[in-house]
């Protein structure tokens, strides 16, 4: 073997990359150092930086189906079907969200997964999760889905303490599983469950490089998806292994060889990093980043898809294609048809993510949207800015909000000094004198607002 080679990837000479062995230790690597459990986790740093290297071809796929329906009531067959129309339209004719994926146990989830293929949509391309068993590879096969998704949990957490293997044991046996699922006909998607808190040289390398053999070998490609089931990920450049998310992206890719567009990366937001860890992933290397809509899925959720869509945009510019109008019918879809109450504060989706209540940011919004809201929320989102009335909104506020209710019934803005936005303010006023403490409804103040337009005309 020559010690120096010219890279294929970098065009530079390069010391040939160590091929790690796996380490088949006695006693589990907990990392009790980072991990403590009796106290909150540590971050640490041993500053060793890796270069970005963000794929030309970076896209989304999805859960909703799956880590989705893990955390809240089923959705029926009907509703599947409609969501994953949603899906294809807000991935839009290119392709931006590439895949999603299915449970197939149940009868509904099996009916639910046929009826989506009869829409003969190339995106999102439906994939399942299955069980690491021979009948559910034929099961699969037998619908006539291509690739599944198969559960290869990586820490010791798991591999001594759920399963009873040693990491020999956990090795072949997931090798032989995806040996099988190749044999089937299948091209398998490899979820390193809980890598965040993996041995990475000593086990998720060496596997990885089994894996890549393996592909090579059966000319299949073989996907990995790095899962932060735990949310333990962190963005940070110079961060440690096994929580740096960059060093994760980058030594798949350096020290396995596994191509950008088999790497996806799936995470958990328990620590409120799941979005920019995602795009850390984009960054460093992987193509995909696996969401789920409105962030539904385990404890605190996956990435939010929608957040993935505008992360797209602002780091390349455009949309590829992307209908973000769809992101406000899904969410629409997902509260009125199945009861998912969406947190107001809830960037994008939730009732008060683009509502004032403040007086003075109503007064702003009325001489120019932009001052107060993040971006034409109207066009971008089919979503107008909004004010609600409260003791704080001032005139600027009624007037703003008068002003709204007027044009979606196409009538002409009024100023702030017209009488019937004077009528509305002083009512507004004395029901706050007279000790009143909660929002004033639209409903309300349509009413009034029809009281004042017939007493003024």
């Amino acid at each position: 073997m020559k010690d120096i080679v010219l890279s294929n990837k970098t065009y530079k000479l390069e010391h040939d990359p160590y091929i790690y062995q796996l380490q088949d230790v006695d006693n589990p690597e907990l990392f009790r150092e980072m991990f403590p459990y009796t106290e909150t986790p540590k971050i640490a740093f041993n500053y060793r930086r890796v270069p970005e290297k963000m794929p030309e071809d970076i896209f989304i796929t999805d859960t909703s189906f799956r880590d989705g329906q893990q955390s809240r009531a089923p959705y029926t067959t009907e509703q599947m079907v409609h969501i994953y129309k949603l899906l294809h339209k807000l991935g839009g004719p290119n392709g931006m969200i590439r895949q999603t994926e299915f449970f197939v146990y149940s009868e509904k989830d099996r009916k639910a997964l046929e009826k989506c293929m009869e829409l003969g949509y190339e995106f999102p391309e439906i994939t399942t999760w299955i069980r690491a068993a021979k009948k559910d590879f034929e099961l699969v096969k037998s619908i006539g889905v291509k690739e599944t998704g198969i559960l290869v949990s990586c820490s010791d957490y798991h591999i001594f303490h759920k399963m009873g293997l040693s990491r020999k044991q956990a090795l072949d046996k997931y090798l032989a599983i995806v040996s099988d699922c190749i044999e089937a006909g299948l091209r398998p998607r490899c979820h390193f469950e809980d890598i965040t808190r993996a041995d990475f040289y000593g086990f998720v390398v060496p596997f990885a490089n089994k894996l890549m053999e393996l592909s090579e070998k059966s000319g299949v490609p073989v996907k990995i998806r790095a899962c932060d089931t735990m949310g333990y990920g962190v963005p940070y450049p110079g961060a440690a292994l096994p929580r740096s998310v960059s060093g994760i992206i980058y030594g798949l890719q350096h020290y396995a060889n596994v191509p950008s567009e088999m790497i996806e990366w799936h995470g958990h937001n328990d620590f409120y990093k799941g979005v920019v860890n995602a795009t850390t992933a984009w960054m460093y290397g992987a193509s995909a980043v696996n969401c789920s809509l409105l962030g539904i899925g385990e404890r605190t959720g996956n990435v939010p898809l929608e957040a993935m869509v505008f992360e797209y945009a602002s780091l390349r510019g455009h949309l590829n294609g992307m209908n973000t109008q769809t992101i406000t019918e899904i969410a629409e879809y997902i509260r009125d048809e199945t009861g998912y109450d969406i947190p107001p504060m809830t960037p994008f989706v939730g009732d008060n993510f683009n509502l004032t209540r403040a007086g003075i940011h109503a007064d702003g919004m009325m001489k120019n949207p932009e001052i107060y809201n993040i971006f034409d929320t109207e066009t971008i989102l089919n979503r107008p800015p909004k004010v609600s009335i409260s003791a704080t909104s001032g005139i600027a506020g009624v007037g703003f909000w008068v002003n709204e209710y007027r044009r979606k019934k196409g009538l002409d803005e009024l100023s702030k000094n017209d009488p019937v936005i004077h009528a509305m303010y002083d009512w507004v006023t004395s029901e706050y004198d007279a000790g009143r403490i909660t929002i004033i409804s639209d409903k309300e103040l349509i009413a009034k607002y029809n009281e004042v337009c017939s007493q003024t005309n």
